[in-house]
């Protein structure tokens, strides 16, 4: 700030991408009022209260890699960079129990999971060199200029045997993407592909949170009310306009605003002139839906903290506790689950975990939770990322006193969280430039 003028900016949303927008914007000491329509911070990653029990329980598993270095930069802003268990084996798991293990090794990269790769046994050796290829091939495709194209299309191009597609690039793909392989774009697939797999050698080491999603944020008021600012929780917002925010009978006046809705939501508040840059990318969102199930057993039944189950429905499982009786199942990109009932989805979910570990055949939950997110993530599809792209590049030519910011917008990572939180802190610094050149009493009407 210049001339040890202390400027105001409201941040409309408290998920992920409005909280590193605030958190940033107060450290640099500005003012942030943030504001949440519901009762707690974190957005999609977040907790609920079950009902069943009243503890907090997490809308679904989130995973953190070493690879998100801005996530965890905000992880250590909060002082929650020791709440995360960290993992360097992945495990695979087929029908009948067999495990293979990918870990890194004492190769430099790319070769550093060369050697655990190849004593896995979920692929033929035919299939794991044709993978092997396809990787080192990737590292020479430039993303922007496949963001038309599907990663399908480019697999395609490579030569990947079906079986390849099915085992190894799929459960990656759409674990990470939620998009089938032949959906998504190939310009955030392969970001996630070459960040993961072929850069540092722990790039690609998975992190838990120890504790209930929203735990994790307990921090952010202290953070923003030592800048002067303030949380409020319980406030929805109906319109944002340059520095104007209308929140019921409230109007609200600041140097900026960050609006880190949701892209349904921005569209719907946003005056349409602020929001011009992105018409073509808010109007045409479509979004993928997630599926989580809280299942409990009387018995252990899963001996894994974590695992990709091959070539099944259900794609992960994760151990919520120290004896393996409470597991978290995620299906990704799960619109062919939406029209099951919630006994189909239990059915099939446990259905899945006997197959893959034979011992616990014939065992049955005491307690199930599906939880479905309909609008879990958006749809990085070849047309979504165009309007991604045009989005960024229009918005670069003005300044309305008014930033957007979501995983949804130009960061070139798909729908998670590290994308949500470099929005958060493009949105940050942006403003902090701008707002350094401005009066902090600016009227909202002019322009900055």
């Amino acid at each position: 700030m210049t001339g040890g003028q202390t400027h105001k900016v409201i941040v409309v949303g408290g998920g992920l991408a409005g909280i590193a927008a605030a958190v940033r914007l107060s450290k640099a000491g500005v003012a942030v009022m943030l504001l949440e329509t519901r009762q707690r911070l974190g957005g999609r990653a977040t907790s609920h209260v079950d009902p069943r029990n009243g503890e907090p329980l997490d809308n679904c598993q989130h995973v953190v890699l070493k690879c998100c270095t801005e996530y965890l930069e905000l992880a250590r802003d909060m002082g929650v960079q020791g709440l995360f268990d960290w993992h360097r084996e992945q495990y695979w798991v087929e029908a009948g129990g067999r495990v293979s293990v990918i870990r890194p090794g004492v190769l430099p990269p790319p070769a550093h999971y060369a050697g655990s790769f190849l004593a896995a046994r979920f692929l033929s050796l035919t299939e794991k060199a044709a993978v092997g290829r396809g990787l080192l091939a990737m590292r020479r495709i430039d993303p922007q200029s496949v963001a038309h194209r599907t990663l399908g299309d480019i697999l395609r191009d490579l030569r990947q045997p079906a079986r390849a597609v099915a085992r190894f690039w799929s459960p990656i793909i759409v674990g990470a993407c939620n998009l089938d392989v032949d959906a998504v774009s190939a310009r955030p697939a392969l970001k996630v592909i070459r960040d993961g797999f072929l850069s540092a050698a722990d790039a690609a080491v998975l992190g838990l949170a120890r504790v209930p999603l929203v735990r994790l944020y307990d921090r952010v008021p202290e953070i923003i009310e030592n800048a002067g600012g303030a949380v409020r929780l319980g406030v929805g917002v109906d319109r944002v306009a340059g520095g104007t925010v209308i929140a019921g009978d409230e109007r609200l006046e600041a140097d900026a605003v960050v609006c880190a809705l949701p892209p349904e939501r921005a569209a719907a508040v946003v005056d349409p002139a602020d929001a011009a840059p992105w018409t073509d990318l808010l109007a045409g969102m479509r979004f993928s839906p997630i599926l989580g199930v809280h299942l409990e057993f009387g018995r252990p039944v899963l001996p894994l903290p974590h695992c990709v189950l091959v070539d099944r429905p259900t794609h992960w499982f994760f151990r919520k506790d120290a004896e393996g009786r409470r597991v978290h199942a995620v299906v990704s990109a799960a619109d062919a689950w939406l029209g099951k009932t919630r006994d189909q989805i239990v059915e099939a979910v446990v259905a899945d975990l006997h197959a893959c570990f034979p011992d616990t055949e014939g065992v049955q939950p005491i307690a199930a939770l599906p939880i479905m997110e309909k609008r879990a993530t958006f749809a990085a599809t070849p047309a979504t990322e165009i309007a991604r792209k045009r989005g960024f590049m229009e918005s670069s030519r003005g300044f309305r006193r008014l930033v957007l910011a979501g995983d949804y917008l130009d960061t070139g990572w798909p729908a998670t969280m590290e994308g949500a939180v470099r929005s958060g802190n493009a949105a940050a610094g942006f403003l902090l430039e701008e707002l350094g050149a401005i009066p902090a009493t600016a009227s909202p009407q002019v322009p900055l």
